[in-house]
């Protein structure tokens, strides 16, 4: 089958970029999907600097490596987002604590992004937008119409001049459709896109984990938009409703077992694989699966080994013969 099988590498930061690439490819990945955070990408340097670019293409090169894609959701928050001391932990040391600086330089990163993707040779950016009305999510106190439309009409703003970047340099934006962004299930993502005037620089990074637990059929997102999807994410949760717990995590960090669904390593959640390779074939996707590892109570190198075994045990093509064909004379 064609499609790459990636390891995205936000969860592996804490690893220098060398080592995360030594291990992927012993583990049998095809390549990375590039976390711009840790030492793994700095994005104004990729964007600037060439010596930096050839690289970090010559440590890919060494272990039989390629990129598809960066990723940018760190950055990516800070644009759209209310002004948030979490944040602070994104950002670096002079704008930490000063809303407008962070959005500035979130901003100008995202555009930095661009120009690396495009001189690193791919041309997708994956990513959060972040969102000025998430907590506006529950209708009380009241949310009225007119505070959703000023939330999405921000993101427009705040986003139109970096797309403009983005187009100029051809490169296209992946967003990943998850609680905190401005769109988060279907009808916020059908929302988004007309605000957008469906704008073909943005599209989704399909992400099958962050749908389950809210009750979705993920392969019926695919379906819904079927030319918008630019980048995969391969990623498995478990929802384990008791009658005790709840979707809303009850402030319980990952991993807790008193938590209403928790994030587990692929196989062994609840997501349907099968119908997502399905609806993927029937879209015609031929980007690179990323595996987005995620599990607190699995050892993560043992998860990202049997992850990749699981991709490819899975990763079959569309037939190229209706298997009734010689029935119909």
């Amino acid at each position: 089958m064609g499609r790459p099988v990636t390891l995205f590498t936000g969860q592996w930061a804490d690893l220098p970029f060398e080592d995360i690439c030594q291990k992927a490819s012993g583990w049998g990945y095809d390549g990375l999907e590039i976390a711009c955070w840790g030492d793994h990408m700095e994005v104004q340097k990729a964007a600037e600097d060439p010596g930096y670019v050839e690289e970090k293409k010559k440590i890919l090169e060494k272990y039989n490596l390629k990129c598809w894609a960066l990723g940018t959701h760190l950055a990516g928050q800070c644009v759209g987002d209310r002004p948030d001391e979490r944040l602070d932990i994104f950002v670096p040391d002079d704008v930490k604590g000063k809303p407008e600086k962070i959005r500035q330089w979130a901003a100008e990163e995202m555009k930095f992004s661009a120009q690396a993707a495009k001189n690193m040779g791919c041309y997708v950016v994956s990513g959060f937008l972040g969102s000025p009305i998430w907590a506006f999510w529950y209708s009380f106190p009241p949310t009225t119409d007119e505070m959703v439309e000023a939330g999405f009409q921000k993101i427009r703003e705040l986003w139109t001049p970096i797309f403009d970047e983005f187009d100029r340099l051809g490169v296209k934006f992946a967003l990943e459709v998850h609680p905190t962004e401005i769109a988060f299930d279907l009808y916020s993502t059908k929302k988004l896109f007309d605000v957008f005037e469906n704008r073909p620089t943005l599209g989704l990074n399909f992400d099958p984990s962050h749908l389950v637990w809210q009750g979705m059929e993920p392969h019926l997102f695919i379906l819904e938009f079927p030319d918008r999807i630019y980048h995969t994410h391969m990623k498995d949760v478990a929802v384990t409703l008791d009658g005790k717990t709840g979707i809303l995590g009850s402030h319980l960090p990952f991993g807790d077992l008193r938590r209403g669904w928790n994030f587990r390593s692929l196989g062994h959640g609840d997501v349907n694989f099968e119908e997502i390779i399905r609806a993927l074939n029937d879209v015609g996707y031929s980007g690179p699966l990323s595996v987005e590892w995620e599990d607190n109570g699995m050892d993560r190198e043992f998860g990202a080994q049997e992850s990749v075994e699981f991709v490819k045990s899975m990763n079959f093509a569309p037939s190229d013969v209706a298997f009734d064909k010689e029935f119909k004379g």
